[in-house]
């Protein structure tokens, strides 16, 4: 008799990924990204309906994707604002989801906070992309109410602490942020 147990299938590999800096050229894919992704179906579609990503908004605002290497799909892409500091826009394409692509733009976008100059980036996070951002180190320091007709719920508001030097400090040294800093001497 022939072996009879079940083969498990090999995990997905992520596909070999490199993040670029955006250009106009991307603008429709972009788009397209924003406007079919399935974590903005149902009560969340009236935030993505209608919704451009424009070549000017490309141009003035640090917009990196991340693509396939093999392709030039574009996986994922986030906006970064510098002034006030925040995360505009991220997304992961619906297929790409569960692949690390959204870890490899957070770190990258980490790298570009940290480059210039900032020390926190706020993240004002779709609800059920904040368990993401925690993840990734954010934490919580309020809500955004809605803003309808566009945005019909409350949002978490989240901060990403860029720290200086390695990503992630030593085990067992905690980052305090001064008493004076706009939310007091909370450990990070």
């Amino acid at each position: 008799m022939g072996d009879t147990r079940a083969v498990t299938p090999p995990p997905t590999r992520a596909p070999a990924v490199s993040v670029r800096r955006a250009t106009a050229r991307d603008a429709k894919r972009l788009t397209r990204l924003v406007r079919a992704s399935r974590a903005y179906e149902g009560p969340y579609a009236p935030m993505v309906d209608g919704y451009r990503v424009g070549p000017d908004y490309i141009e003035t605002h640090e917009v990196y994707a991340a693509v396939s290497a093999d392709d030039d799909r574009v996986l994922g892409f986030y906006a970064l604002i510098l002034d006030p500091p925040e995360l505009d826009l991220m997304f992961v394409a619906d297929d790409a989801q569960g692949l690390g692509i959204g870890r490899r733009l957070a770190a990258h976008l980490t790298d570009r906070a940290r480059a210039a100059g900032l020390t926190e980036v706020r993240v004002v996070a779709h609800p059920p992309s904040e368990g993401f951002y925690r993840s990734v180190g954010a934490e919580p320091v309020g809500t955004v109410p809605a803003n309808p007709p566009a945005v019909c719920w409350d949002r978490p508001e989240l901060v990403l602490a860029v720290r200086r030097g390695a990503r992630e400090a030593p085990a067992g040294w905690t980052a305090v942020r001064p008493s004076g800093s706009p939310r007091g001497g909370r450990s990070l």
